[in-house]
């Protein structure tokens, strides 16, 4: 008969394995209070948000008091002053030993605290930054209902000028937080953006000013954290809520939106990974066969698989704290940003797809190799609550920037150069339309001419 697990969150893989020497004595003693949180308050909720699609406000709230909200904010706005690399450690954390819904919607809570930071004034630092510690809570809102995981191209959008601020539209697929969080930082096309969608701008706006349909959100995993659509139908917006300058946004992305949210669903990714491995030590050290008198420990099949899922989930870590690291180097341990139009955290974009492929495809691997060392046990929703972490983890691959497009962005950037990305669509690959043309008949040569003759009369260009 099967020995129920301890339910502790610390029992599981010896704190040896933990990678210290990136830490000072002062984040040691941060991330222990955070683990102390999530034993208390995070992790016995994690499975009936889970069960009933709850928002986590209560967990996310519990952060409040000790600063974790504002963990990268300067102490004197009630932040934690805290570095790229705390990050990253902090939500691993929420998601091992607390819930990996609740990790996720604090990623985007300081993706959107963050974008705020990098053009701050002294209304939003007023309005927003110094009330995170009283558990005011944001998000972002990038996705586009008509371009999926390219969210960088919000077709789906605008914005236009009118006295004392704009109107804005914003369409949303995947908000996390949507109708729950009480500010949100979102972009669309700038009102002067003329049909180029690199000219992009930056909003923030409060909970009562959008509209979001929670109730449609049921997912296979992640089931707390409420990601669903997200409306503001050409809403006024004052002058003081637009965040940096008009057509920023393609600047933002790429300095505070994308690496703080590849850093952040990262941690998240491997600290999945860590708490399935902590959930088969448990287990597998206590399951006894008693027909043979071993524990299901003691079979090497089983040790190999918990040494391979350690190693890889360590080596997946430590690249995220290694890159994290660099950003820290460029931004004095992120308290420092760079003037409007320069990037340092932007410059290490291609690091930071890397850390999200590579935490993304290895949590989809280990989770299951932890349930075939668990068994039937861990099939079970209870006691071990392993299939959570199993379904969790399987966002990681699909979340936008997908696997697929973080790889080819890689490969291509490798092979073809930074500039081969084409965001926006706009570059022509002339050696694919050469190609194809070489392929056409003469009279279908003089159908095309014709056709690209009349097109450019209509726009008002010239043959």
């Amino acid at each position: 008969m099967a020995t129920v697990a301890p339910e502790s969150a610390m029992a599981g893989l010896d704190p040896m394995f933990q990678p210290d020497w990136f830490f000072t004595d002062e984040q040691l003693r941060l991330l222990e209070r955070l683990k102390e949180i999530c034993e208390e308050t995070i992790r016995p909720l994690a499975a009936e948000n889970d069960r009933t699609l709850t928002f986590p406000r209560k967990s996310l709230e519990a952060l409040a008091p000790d600063g974790f909200l504002g963990l990268m904010l300067p102490k004197e706005w009630g932040g934690l002053g805290q570095n790229h690399v705390m990050y990253a450690a902090v939500t691993e954390t929420i998601a091992r030993h607390g819930d990996a819904s609740c990790a996720m919607c604090y990623v985007m809570h300081i993706g959107a605290v963050e974008a705020l930071k990098l053009r701050a004034t002294d209304y939003t630092i007023e309005k927003y930054l110094k009330k995170v510690k009283e558990g005011l809570i944001g998000t972002l809102s990038y996705s586009d209902p008509e371009t999926g995981s390219h969210f960088w191209y919000p077709i789906a959008s605008g914005a236009r000028k009118v006295d004392g601020g704009y109107e804005v539209l914003k369409k949303a697929s995947w908000t996390t937080s949507a109708g729950f969080a009480d500010f949100y930082v979102l972009q669309t096309t700038s009102p002067d953006y003329n049909g180029d969608y690199s000219n992009l701008s930056v909003f923030v706006v409060d909970k009562d000013e959008i509209e979001a349909k929670p109730q449609e959100w049921d997912a296979m995993g992640l089931r707390g954290n409420q990601s669903g659509t997200l409306l503001l139908d050409w809403k006024f917006v004052p002058e003081d809520q637009l965040v940096g300058p008009i057509g920023d946004g393609a600047n933002s992305n790429d300095e505070a939106v994308d690496p703080y949210f590849l850093i952040g669903s990262s941690g998240c990714w491997n600290g999945i990974s860590l708490g399935a491995i902590d959930i088969a030590i448990r287990h597998t050290t206590v399951k006894k066969h008693k027909d043979v008198g071993m524990r299901v420990c003691d079979y090497p099949t089983i040790q190999d698989a918990v040494g391979e899922a350690i190693m890889d989930t360590n080596a997946s870590r430590t690249f995220v704290f290694s890159v994290a690291s660099a950003l820290d180097k460029v931004t004095d341990g992120a308290q420092t940003n760079p003037a409007i139009g320069d990037l340092a955290r932007g410059n290490y974009l291609h690091w930071l797809w890397q850390i999200k492929f590579n935490a993304a495809k290895n949590v989809a691997y280990v989770v299951d190799k932890m349930l075939h060392c668990c068994g039937g046990t861990g099939f079970k929703k209870e006691p071990l609550q392993l299939e959570r972490y199993l379904r969790d983890g399987k966002a990681g691959w699909v979340m936008g920037p997908t696997n697929e497009v973080l790889r080819q962005f890689v490969g291509k950037t490798a092979l073809l150069g930074m500039e081969s990305l084409d965001y926006w669509n706009v570059s022509i690959n002339e050696r694919a339309l050469n190609n194809e043309l070489k392929k056409f008949s003469a009279d279908q040569k003089r159908e095309l001419a014709e056709r690209l003759i009349a097109e450019a009369g209509n726009n008002g260009s010239s043959a």
